[in-house]
């Protein structure tokens, strides 16, 4: 069986390796893939957006199933795309896409089908007078998003009104790069931070093992949003009760809405959410797996995760049953020097071999020269280790973590301290 995987990232490594976990006879290829992908499957020279020629090379290489792991891609209409040639893919169409292409979009259809979420208004880039004196009107912290992709890091948490008028004027000049037509304003809602990944199959939605993420550079939630510093999971904020009601106040709905728009929606849908002491509300809609959340929940599957992919396709999500380890698992995230804001590239990678075998190691930002791993972007390497305890767990990673040095390595060392 040939699978190709499109992406470069700690997300797509984690698919790999999953797939390889349960199918080791399967035939791996990354597009572009990085370091730690060319060691052990085929990388393939072509670039997520490039969506024709990721199709041509599918319909070359008899691919069996192509799985989409960015964003990009997805709300650029590469799932329309091969399934126009008739290619097996996993992954929403570019209509469901819109999902992470805008967050008015969401917001609008979470108000629409009475799913909780934070209040908000929405402005164009004409409209930038209008939003530097409705900021005002919000308390403080104020959050101010930019609607399009700004690869995690268009969410401005402004602390003061001059804050948020800054971040207002830097969206709508272009700082995320396609991402400044239009903002959202919306009121910071307190509470616990989650993640819940949810494997959709256009008329049922099943939600993985809970996760939380660590999104702020350093410890104890300081510095800038990244996308996303290490994680954990299972998350203990989500428990039985908040599942029933997560199920009941925003899955059901989801679907319901999904059909009464006719979004036939088959893949991963990504639901950030805020827990406090009422409930539920949600953040965000990602339409791909999570990165860091990937790594710590799929360390932990026990069901062939090819067999989910071709149900989710199908329409026979119902008939999968998901199987997790009962250990909680813990992610560190290595970033390099500079980052989230700039990252330092071409530094050697050193300590890779004296891994235990039980621990899972997640390329991302690295690349393979002359038989050396080098640092490639900001998001270096993700580390995650099971644990009878999330403690053990905890312990276990940084214990690894502290075998790996590369100049200007950063990490957070707070990931999975329940506080």
């Amino acid at each position: 069986m040939n699978i190709l995987i499109v992406g470069n990232g700690g997300r797509e490594s984690a698919i790999a390796d999953t797939i390889k976990r349960f199918r080791p006879e399967v035939n791996l290829f990354v597009a572009p893939g990085n370091g730690g992908t060319a060691t052990k499957y085929t990388n393939v020279d072509i670039a997520v957006n490039e969506i024709e020629k990721l199709v041509n090379f599918a319909k070359d290489n008899a691919i069996d199933l192509t799985v989409i792991g960015p964003e990009e891609p997805l709300v650029l209409g590469i799932v329309d795309a091969f399934q126009e040639a008739q290619l097996n893919v996993f992954g929403p169409n570019k209509a469901c896409s819109t999902f992470e292409g805008s967050k008015d979009f969401t917001k609008i259809f979470l108000t629409k089908y009475d799913i909780p979420t934070a209040k908000y208004l929405t402005f164009t880039k004409e409209e930038e007078a209008k939003a530097l004196e409705a900021v005002r009107t919000f308390s403080l912290p104020v959050v101010v998003k930019a609607d399009g992709l700004a690869a995690g890091k268009g969410v401005i948490i402004a602390q003061s009104y001059e804050e948020g008028e800054t971040a207002i004027r830097e969206i709508f000049s272009n700082k995320f790069k396609g991402a400044g037509d239009k903002l959202v304003i919306e009121e910071f809602l307190n509470g616990i931070e989650a993640s819940l990944l949810c494997f959709v199959d256009g008329k049922s939605i099943v939600p993985l093992a809970t996760a939380r993420d660590y999104k702020r550079a350093l410890d104890h939630d300081g510095g800038l949003n990244t996308g996303g510093m290490g994680g954990f999971s299972p998350n203990p904020i989500i428990t039985d009760k908040v599942m029933i009601q997560i199920e009941k106040e925003i899955l059901e709905p989801i679907i319901q809405g999904f059909k009464a728009e006719e979004l036939d929606y088959r893949g991963i849908l990504f639901i950030g959410l805020m827990i406090d002491e009422k409930g539920p509300k949600v953040l965000e809609f990602n339409v791909r797996f999570g990165d860091p959340e990937t790594q710590s929940i799929l360390s932990r599957l026990e069901t062939d995760l090819v067999d989910i992919f071709h149900a989710c396709m199908s329409g026979t999500l119902g008939q999968i049953e998901l199987k997790w380890n009962s250990k909680p698992s813990v992610t560190v995230v290595l970033a390099s020097r500079g980052y989230p804001e700039t990252s330092e590239k071409d530094v050697v990678i050193n300590g890779l071999d004296t891994l235990e075998a039980d621990t899972y190691l997640y390329h991302a930002g690295s690349k393979l020269v002359d038989e050396q791993i080098l640092t490639n972007g900001g998001r270096v390497l993700a580390v995650t280790r099971l644990g009878d305890t999330l403690e053990e767990a905890r312990n276990a990673v940084y214990k690894e973590v502290m075998k790996i040095h590369f100049a200007g390595m950063q990490y957070r060392s707070d990931i999975g301290k329940i506080e």
